[in-house]
């Protein structure tokens, strides 16, 4: 979906915020109302619990020994700026829409760590014999964001593409 471009910035943004507001509203219930030292685990259905996990290291506990949150962060911070000036340039609704995805499930964690110290994961799957780490809105948000940028790259004709490159050459 091709959109003027001053529309596609806001539409990210929005997206962002949606985003981070439903990650930390979340993560707010499950911290202060549902998940209890006396019940560490809430069974909703019998394939999926709510937990309480303190997430320290990246996508499934990587790098958890490291525990530098505030090194974490600075890389957020980074990516984030970066995805920033992406959205910025932008011209496509699709990728708008993906960036902020990204962008606010990046920002939930970075809250998170700035926060707690840790990212608080607490959707936990088992099915089939198969149990998936647990992970949060903000981990889903990044997950569908990264799909739908890489269907929008497959599936868009190189023409209509942004490019970072300079429009004139530098010499």
């Amino acid at each position: 979906m091709k959109i003027q471009a001053k529309h596609c910035f806001p539409l990210g943004l929005v997206v962002a915020l949606l985003v981070l507001a439903l990650d930390q509203g979340s993560k707010w219930l499950i911290v202060t109302k549902m998940v209890s030292p006396e019940a560490p685990v809430v069974e909703v259905f019998p394939f999926f619990h709510l937990v309480m996990v303190w997430n320290h290291g990246i996508s499934f506990g990587m790098f958890a020994a490291f525990r530098q949150p505030m090194l974490l962060t600075a890389l957020s911070v980074l990516i984030v700026g970066m995805l920033l000036i992406w959205l910025h340039k932008n011209t496509s609704g699709l990728v708008a829409g993906a960036l902020g995805c990204v962008i606010g499930g990046a920002v939930g964690n970075m809250w998170d760590r700035l926060h707690y110290g840790a990212v608080v994961d607490f959707l936990d799957f088992n099915l089939m014999g198969y149990h998936w780490p647990a992970f949060n809105i903000a981990d889903s948000s990044i997950f569908i964001g990264v799909v739908l940028l890489s269907l929008s790259s497959m599936f868009t004709d190189v023409a209509n593409k942004p490019t970072m490159a300079p429009k004139e050459p530098l010499l």
